[in-house]
């Protein structure tokens, strides 16, 4: 208690009390879930679901929250590990394997919220109506173009029913990625998220 109090004596008034009983599920810890957990992290939330099969690569390194000794170990469990480095109290639940529409509901049932943070686009679509099929009445924020850099006026939050997406709506990682981009994104997926779970509508 000493400690979450000590860390959120800046966090906004009403917002530290919410979020520590929320749940949000992660999906895909790259570029987008990784930075997206440790804002949600800080924030506040008391629990997080993170889902993601793979290892981290010397090209992850260039945009997402891992750092050379990361290099081959599974993403799961190095997001988890400097989250805890962040907060101890943090509780997580950690799935190291792919992300279907069979076993979604299964996954992140738990959550109020999915962060959709998926490279491949037809892994995104088919999260989406995996998870808004069994969860209609909750909502999906999902990251759509974040790629190249500058043009930040272009990224915007488009709200569809209970799918929020953040970024420009066009670009596609044929245009590389960067960190400054990718982050911005991500943090504009978190931002989304708490602003959900304080009752707000993006």
């Amino acid at each position: 208690m000493t400690e979450r109090m000590d860390i959120f004596t800046r966090n906004v008034p009403g917002m530290t009390a919410r979020l520590r009983s929320a749940t949000v599920a992660v999906a895909g810890c790259g570029g987008l879930g990784s930075n997206v957990a440790v804002a949600l992290a800080r924030a506040g939330v008391g629990r997080l679901i993170l889902a993601d099969r793979d290892v981290v690569e010397a090209s992850n390194l260039n945009r997402q929250f891992f750092f050379l000794g990361d290099i081959g170990r599974r993403k799961v469990e190095a997001t988890a590990e400097h989250l805890q480095n962040i907060r101890t109290d943090l509780d997580l639940v950690l799935h190291d394997l792919m992300v279907t529409p069979d076993n979604t509901a299964s996954l992140f049932g738990d959550a109020e919220i999915l962060v959709e943070a998926f490279d491949d686009a037809g892994e995104k679509i088919r999260l989406i109506e995996a998870w808004t099929r069994a969860f209609p009445d909750r909502f999906i924020v999902c990251g759509n173009g974040l790629a190249g850099y500058g043009r930040t006026g272009d990224l915007k939050v488009v709200r569809t029913g209970r799918i929020v997406f953040c970024g420009d709506m066009e670009s596609d990682m044929s245009g590389g990625l960067a960190a400054p981009r990718v982050l911005t994104v991500a943090a504009m997926q978190a931002n989304v998220v708490v602003e959900l779970l304080m009752g707000g509508s993006p």
